[in-house]
């Protein structure tokens, strides 16, 4: 089981706003899972990868293959108090879901 959480790398966010980000699809994907995937993944560590994409367009276009693999996910928007407009997309998160599951959708992407 993992979990993996794609954030945009070509916004330029700060660390800590790409932290904020991460943990903010991360906690929202696993609230959107059902309760055997959320038992069964924090039960082994909670894995997680965070990779990259370079546009709000490949976000979306990871989140429908997410939907037709049936894999849990979640798009994040920022609130735009700080860094970014409000409403930017800035990460999406796929699963928790077993590894095969979530490399069907984030396999090819590179590591952030």
């Amino acid at each position: 089981m993992k979990q993996a959480i794609v954030a945009r790398a070509d916004l330029g966010m700060g660390e800590g706003k790409l932290a904020a980000q991460v943990a903010h699809a991360s906690l929202q994907a696993y609230e959107d899972a059902d309760r055997a995937a959320r038992r069964e993944w924090k039960g082994g560590g909670q894995k997680k990868v965070v990779l990259q994409a370079n546009s709000e367009a490949e976000l979306f276009e990871l989140a429908e293959r997410a939907d037709v693999e049936g894999v849990p996910h979640a798009i994040i928007r920022d609130a735009g108090h700080t860094q970014l407009e409000p409403g930017t997309v800035t990460a999406l998160a796929v699963g928790p879901a077993s590894d095969d599951r979530v490399d069907a959708v984030t396999g090819d992407l590179p590591l952030y």
